[in-house]
């Protein structure tokens, strides 16, 4: 698996990211949702480098003039609920391109800390032969991006995949980068330091989904 990470050079991505762990500024829940949209905008922007491109001629007022476009097809797919704003960040820019939905949780049978992942819901047209982006704002243990991986692609041949998350533990990359074809991309955002015993990510921002979308039961 092929890791870019994006804060290792300054943009503007440094900014949003301060105000997403800020618990003075993250309680605002529009603000929070903003600010994951727009890390969306940039990952979109610094994943359409890697796309393959093709010839086209243009016809302007004036004339013509050969350029470029996306050569495949774009298919943006969350992981719910957390993924949807970053998902809206990426259709602002990918905006030709279809989506797809997939649940991905934690599941704690005994009510303590040992947890299954538990994916029950999938909506997406076919992937085959596309340039399939996987959003999850949130890349812990790795292992919910993995079963969500696994559920998405059962049956299909993409043409290239490449996972979008916003915060990432070193374990969680090292479990991706172990568990996942060589040819995936992984576009992070930041890293941060560990996993602590309960597999949250340390410092981390907190729940992803209950700070854009209100606590759950």
């Amino acid at each position: 698996m092929q890791v870019h990470i994006l804060s290792e050079n300054n943009s503007i991505l440094k900014h949003f990211l301060c105000q997403l762990r800020d618990v003075t500024v993250q309680k605002d829940s529009m603000r929070f949702r903003k600010n994951v949209h727009r890390i969306g905008e940039i990952m979109a922007y610094e994943i359409s480098k890697s796309l393959p491109y093709a010839p086209h001629e243009v016809t302007t007022p004036l004339g013509t003039k050969k350029s470029e476009k996306i050569q495949q097809g774009i298919l943006v797919t969350s992981v719910l609920r957390a993924g949807l704003a970053l998902h809206e960040g990426l259709i602002s820019f990918f905006d030709d391109a279809e989506n797809g939905f997939i649940s991905a949780f934690r599941h704690h049978p005994n009510n303590d800390d040992y947890f299954d992942i538990v994916t029950e819901y999938k909506a997406a047209p076919s992937l085959t032969d596309k340039t399939v982006i996987i959003a999850d704002p949130m890349l812990a243990t790795g292992l919910s991006l993995q079963a969500a991986c696994h559920k998405l692609l059962e049956n299909e041949s993409p043409a290239a995949v490449h996972i979008a998350v916003v915060i990432a533990a070193p374990e969680g990359i090292e479990f991706l980068q172990n568990n996942l074809p060589d040819n995936f991309h992984l576009w992070i955002a930041d890293v941060d330091s560990h996993l602590n015993e309960k597999k949250y990510i340390v410092p981390g921002l907190g729940d992803a989904g209950d700070l854009a979308y209100g606590v759950k039961l």
